[in-house]
């Protein structure tokens, strides 16, 4: 029988001299494992939900808390930034002894997916990228530690709450209600830096279209008028546009986006 509980546990590791302790959610499996990695904001709690997909039944489950988020910590917030973040990813499957995964990421978890996929193609069956950074004009969220800067990082995530609160897009004030509650103030800065300089510098649309595994970009219809979404067509990749959706499918439509989730990863 198929295990379809997922089992909460902790993971100490020192990472760079920095110490982190993160909140898990596993479970075994004899498919292809599945590593969950969530956006800024959010929790591995967004993924809870893959016990409910019996297509998906069979395959071993990680999710985690990235540190500073939800119930994850370590001791030098300032130094979680996405290449930090790609490393703690490598370092929570080489742990669980796997060789091969496949890597589903929304936003600043499908950045650090596609950079791990990027560094490690070898160890990655398929990548499910959730609105990921591959481009300047992904960073409508993370920009704005550039464009609304507070000397104060409690008093910055104050303001955001607000602002994206106030949104028109779809579940903009589910995922604003819950920020205070999910994130650690002093995480924010070193996110949101680094997302804004790899998304402007770094050749990330290339890195995706250049990976050797399959690969889906998963967007919200409200999003539909991304630049890129030709280019990747044409260059392979399987594009999935969720109906009455923005940049938060599982808030919106997660009946849309795990259907997706479980067609992408049984084709692979």
């Amino acid at each position: 029988m198929p295990a379809t509980r997922l089992q909460g546990s902790t993971l100490v590791a020192d990472l760079h001299g920095t110490s982190v302790r993160l909140a898990m959610l596993t479970r075994p499996g004899t498919g292809i494992p599945l590593v969950f990695l969530h956006g800024f904001g959010s929790t591995k709690e967004d993924y809870a939900d893959v016990i409910q997909h019996p297509a998906l039944d069979t395959h071993p489950v990680i999710a985690y808390d990235a540190p500073g988020c939800g119930a994850s910590t370590c001791d030098r917030y300032s130094t979680v930034d996405i290449p930090f973040l790609t490393d703690l990813a490598r370092e929570v499957i080489a742990r669980h002894g796997y060789d091969r995964v496949i890597l589903v990421g929304h936003s600043m978890g499908g950045l650090t997916a596609l950079r791990l996929a990027t560094q490690e193609p070898d160890l990655v069956a398929g990548i499910i990228d959730i609105e990921g950074n591959l481009a300047p004009e992904d960073c409508f969220l993370s920009r704005q530690i550039i464009e609304h800067p507070r000397a104060n990082a409690q008093e910055f995530l104050d303001d955001f709450r607000r602002r994206v609160s106030g949104s028109r897009f779809a579940a903009s004030a589910v995922y604003a209600v819950s920020l205070q509650a999910k994130v650690s103030p002093d995480v924010v800065a070193p996110i949101f830096t680094s997302m804004v300089d790899l998304s402007d510098n770094a050749p990330l649309l290339e890195d995706f279209l250049g990976l050797p595994c399959p690969r889906i970009l998963m967007y919200g219809e409200q999003n539909a008028g991304l630049s890129y979404l030709s280019r990747l067509a044409e260059g392979g990749v399987e594009l999935a546009e969720i109906p009455l959706s923005g940049h938060f499918p599982m808030y919106s439509n997660p009946p849309a986006m795990w259907h997706r989730i479980a067609k992408f990863v049984d084709g692979i």
